[in-house]
């Protein structure tokens, strides 16, 4: 049996991302949700659709068909069009506790979004500097989604 200690900072994960988006508060909101969901895709490109059930309690899993799938989380508050929360394994198939909320703010030129993101738990060597980096992907899409739709 091999036991591994490990300290606190490595088993720790905190990312603040905020961007500026020249839309409304519910434009970005429902961009949001969409991105999140159906819209969904990895970082390549390849759709990854999400089913989203936006309400505290909701579950945020990407279904498989035929009963499988994988559970990303739980809706944990959402005050439209202002915050969604959600808490659960997220991406990690590993023992890990983590929470990402996403706060809308109004701004002089439409919406500030501020994504944060903490989790604990056993990370991988190197799985903390690689799941940081995601983040900004989902957050220009949802710029781009979001600015899109408001010249519509």
């Amino acid at each position: 049996m091999t036991v591994i200690a490990q300290s606190l900072d490595k088993m720790t994960l905190e990312v603040e991302e905020k961007t500026r988006i020249k839309a409304s508060l519910d434009t970005v909101f429902a961009a949001l949700l969409e991105e999140l969901g159906p819209a969904n895709t990895n970082a390549d490109g390849t759709p990854m659709p999400f089913v989203l059930e936006p309400w505290p309690g909701g579950r945020w899993f990407r279904d498989l068909g035929g009963n499988n799938g994988h559970l990303w989380g739980h809706f944990q508050a959402i005050r439209r069009p202002t915050l969604l929360e959600m808490y659960g394994p997220l991406m990690m198939s590993f023992g890990v506790a983590s929470n990402v909320q996403y706060r809308l703010t109004e701004a002089p030129d439409g919406t500030l979004l501020t994504l944060r993101h903490s989790a604990f738990g056993l990370f991988p060597d190197g799985y903390r500097e690689a799941l940081s980096q995601g983040f900004g992907i989902i957050l220009d899409r949802v710029r781009g989604r979001s600015e899109q739709a408001e010249v519509r």
